[in-house]
């Protein structure tokens, strides 16, 4: 009998590697895909039912950075909307709603660096 449960323990470890080498394909799949890691987690919880990808002992970003892959950071879609929306009211000076935006989303950029700042280098 103790034989049957080391076996069955065996092979559920395996399992969970297989499973964590599947989904650690996927996530670089879908980062090439140009996907941010955001975007990525959200997709594996919906569709392949990860509930937190950190459970793994891995975050996105980390298993992105180990496989040599490219990806948007959260600072970079910030700075790209915010882009987006001054050249917006360039063109359209009248519209109060864009002008606001941009003030919402350059407190929402200085919020990320200072986090960004506080966090320590080595995660």
């Amino acid at each position: 009998m103790a034989t049957a449960k080391k076996t069955e323990a065996k092979q559920k470890d395996d399992n969970e590697r297989t499973k964590a080498e599947d989904i650690e394909k996927i996530v670089v799949d879908l980062a090439k895909k140009g996907s941010t890691p955001s975007q990525i987690g959200i997709v594996l919880r919906d569709k392949y039912n990860v509930p937190k990808i950190k459970l793994l002992g891995k975050k996105i970003a980390q298993i992105l950075k180990e496989n040599n892959v490219e990806y948007k950071t959260d600072l970079d879609t910030i700075n790209k909307k915010i882009k987006k929306i001054e050249t917006h009211y360039e063109k359209n000076r009248q519209d109060k709603r864009a002008e606001r935006e941009i003030i919402r989303f350059i407190g929402l950029r200085k919020k990320l660096e200072r986090y960004k700042a506080k966090r320590p280098m080595s995660r």
